[in-house]
């Protein structure tokens, strides 16, 4: 039996009962103005520490299409599993939010630092230290789900505690203040953060502004709200990570460079980054090998020559009096082509301009490029490859070598494709040939083989050939495909110019009639919209 004066049971699906409203040190619309600009800050914080944790894993580990994609669902899905979870924490909105804001500070803040150090550190231990960095980014990603994910419910709370609305109109209010802001976070990280700060210390101002931005909130326009013992530990939490950050700040300079000792060795003589890339050279003097390392990839080692004569010898066995080289910022490949007679002027589009700075200027580097950027033949183009072909005049070269990073790197996939080889054969001169570096044989085939699918549907008529990497530093081999519009190409060296050091046409054809022992079956060509590395 229902006693006459009981209440009715809510019905199914009926909203919580109302909690009363906040006392608030302002007027209702002020505190909710308020709110929303702390949703503003937060978001644009959370886009940063997401953008930070792409772009570092993919300095680090290369293929930026995959840890996008891992970092991007990883976070989204735990962005669900952190609202489902903090709905047990509404009762407690503004204590809940301030202690979300200063653990998210200090893990976003202090996330880069952490991937960046494991990746130094532990990168060369092998075994299931070599996946370390991205069991880490992993990680991270999850975390900072869990945390941005879980703000959503307790900012609606805090938002309906100001002045109760209807809760479309909150809702449409609360993302409309979050979409904004990660607009701004997502447009502050290319344009002002990464080129002014750089990766490491962008984190941490990141990690600053998101827990000044909680505290100020909850502590300011909450605090009434706020049981005795949270005003005082809100307050010294906030402080202790503002501290730790700002410790870290102090001292980023001290641990990148031992980060960047424990990545390189001891030999560090010069480090800087591009508006493109991360460049180090190591070694160079005293007798040390000089080492060139691009995003953390060797590029330049102790054997170089073996690997441009084999790119470029060969494209110019036949007419070269004007050649074009896309990429090769280094200057060596410049080197190789400025050795054969007849050469009347070699153009050069490079991509980053401080790696061609350093190539003119460094004592070291520009012995071992033979000083090709002196020698006025030499004409330097910045500029991206793809872009500048679309321009190019037509026919014009009797010669193109493309010395371009691996097609695996995401970034470098649509200079493999066969749009980007249709531009380049446009540009060749009849009887001209082209000339690719294809990406290690023997490590990853299918690449390789890729790309000279890939020259055909151009096409082009393709004629494969590597060579073994002479030292430990390097892969066991690098593979060229040699090609052209008319014929198939001879695979010669031209035996009226000076003997390449390293290469002889014996070895040349041997390795030519190894390398077909590798084909791969049924792989076809690559383009911008369908990449096949």
């Amino acid at each position: 039996m229902i006693e006459p004066h009981a209440p009715a049971p809510a019905p199914p699906g009926a909203p919580p009962p109302r909690r009363r409203p906040a006392r608030l040190p302002v007027r209702p619309d002020v505190g909710r103005f308020l709110v929303l600009a702390c949703v503003f800050v937060c978001a644009a914080c959370g886009l940063v520490y997401e953008l930070e944790l792409v772009a570092l894993a993919s300095y680090l580990m290369g293929d930026s299409v995959t840890q996008a994609s891992v970092v991007l669902s990883v976070m989204v899905f735990a962005m669900g599993i952190g609202s489902l979870a903090a709905k047990r924490l509404r009762r407690y909105a503004a204590a809940g939010f301030g202690a979300l804001e200063v653990v998210l500070a200090l893990v976003g803040g202090c996330s880069s630092l952490a991937l960046y150090a494991v990746f130094a550190w532990t990168g060369d231990w092998g075994g299931l230290w070599a996946d370390g960095p991205r069991v880490l980014l992993v990680a991270f990603s999850l975390a900072i789900g869990l945390l941005i994910g879980a703000e959503v419910p307790l900012l609606m709370e805090l938002i309906q505690s100001v002045r109760r609305q209807d809760a479309g109109g909150a809702v449409a209010d609360l993302f409309a203040a979050d979409y904004v802001g990660a607009l701004v976070g997502g447009l502050a990280f290319p344009f002002l953060l990464l080129p002014f700060l750089g990766q490491l210390t962008s984190s941490l101002l990141t990690g600053a502004v998101n827990v000044v931005a909680g505290g100020a909130l909850v502590l300011g326009l909450f605090r009434r709200d706020l049981g005795r013992r949270a005003r005082w530990l809100l307050p010294v939490a906030g402080v202790t990570v503002l501290g730790l950050l700002a410790s870290a700040a102090v001292l980023v300079d001290d641990f990148e460079r031992a980060a960047r000792q424990a990545v390189y060795g001891d030999d560090v003589r010069a480090a800087l980054q591009s508006g493109v890339q991360e460049i180090v050279l190591t070694g160079g003097t005293r007798g040390r090998p000089l080492g060139l390392y691009l995003d953390g990839r060797l590029r330049v080692g102790g054997d170089e020559r073996r690997y441009h004569e084999a790119l470029v010898h060969p494209a110019l066995s036949g007419p070269h009096a004007h050649v074009l080289i896309l990429g090769g910022g280094d200057g060596l490949a410049a080197r190789e082509v400025l050795t054969h007679s007849g050469v009347r002027r070699v153009d050069l589009v490079a991509l980053d301009p401080a790696l061609v700075r350093l190539a003119r200027t460094d004592p070291a580097l520009a012995r071992l490029g033979g000083h090709a950027y002196d020698d006025p033949r030499v004409h330097v183009t910045t500029a991206d490859a793809f872009r500048w072909l679309r321009g190019a005049p037509t026919p014009s070269y009797d010669a193109v070598v493309a010395d371009l990073p691996d097609p695996g790197m995401t970034a470098s996939t649509k200079f493999y494709s066969q749009e980007f080889y249709g531009l380049a054969r446009r540009v060749l001169a009849p009887g001209g040939r082209l000339v690719v570096h294809a990406g290690p044989v023997t490590g990853r085939p299918r690449a390789f083989w890729t790309v000279e699918a890939t020259l055909r549907a151009a096409g082009l008529h393709t004629v494969p050939y590597r060579v073994a990497g002479g030292t430990s530093r390097g892969p066991r081999d690098w593979g060229f495909v040699l090609a052209a519009a008319g014929t198939r190409p001879p695979l010669r060296l031209d035996p009226r110019e000076r003997p390449p050091r390293t290469l002889t046409q014996a070895g040349l054809t041997a390795d030519a009639r190894a390398v077909r022992r590798t084909r791969v079956a049924g792989v076809r060509a690559s383009t911008l919209v369908h990449p096949r590395y």
